[in-house]
């Protein structure tokens, strides 16, 4: 494992950074800790990213130079058996008829069938929970596709769009103003007030085309 940097943020936090990017491999390491660091006395919350931890703490139970030599300990430890950190296994049936998928095709030098094929053939891992509530960021996306986000977001994306940026896919969970390429559609809810979202950090999403 690259050994990470850890640092404080503020006096009530500090943050956990491993270098190199964004790869499945780094994010089972963040997970691999994450595991591990939530059986510490004196944390109150732990914030999972693409490349980061942020463990919150109160500053009247333990200090930074404290819980940062435990974090060291710990990532010096043997690491965690990627096989305990498996999330569940979610498919997520999509009708491939977005605004943007003939456009997709164009840019990208594809037929529209290879965009879905492309898109529809592989796991994704969710990376990061964020912007809206029950939005997932997917990754990694087949390099094929990989397209910047439009130059002009649309003021309104419809609920259940699936849709790419970059090397990742998401769903939007609400209408809400999106700027990533819209390439299909689905009815599975994202969010509920009664659930909460459907997907967390570590779970893996399939997209199945549906004809």
């Amino acid at each position: 494992m690259i050994f990470p940097r850890v640092i404080p943020l503020g006096d009530r936090a500090l943050t956990i950074t491993w270098p190199g990017g964004i790869s499945a491999k780094t994010h089972r390491w963040v997970r691999g800790l994450l595991s591990k660091v939530e059986k510490l006395a004196d944390v109150e919350d732990l914030v999972p990213a693409y490349t980061t931890l942020t463990i919150f703490y109160n500053p009247a139970q333990v200090d930074y130079q404290t819980l940062s030599r435990r974090v060291n300990a710990i990532l010096k430890s043997a690491p965690v058996d990627a096989a305990t950190l498996a999330g569940r296994e979610v498919r997520i049936p999509v009708i491939y008829d977005g605004a943007d998928l003939e456009d997709v095709a164009k840019r990208t030098g594809l037929s529209t069938d290879a965009v879905i094929a492309l898109h529809s053939e592989r796991w994704y891992d969710v990376y990061l929970v964020g912007f809206a509530p029950g939005w997932a960021y997917l990754g990694e996306l087949d390099p094929s596709l990989a397209l910047p986000r439009r130059a002009s977001p649309r003021p309104r994306v419809p609920r259940g769009a699936v849709a790419i940026a970059d090397r990742q896919t998401g769903v939007y969970p609400f209408a809400v103003p999106g700027g990533w390429h819209l390439i299909g559609r689905t009815g599975t809810v994202m969010f509920d007030t009664s659930q909460g979202a459907l997907l967390r950090v570590g779970d893996r999403v399939r997209f199945e085309p549906v004809r």
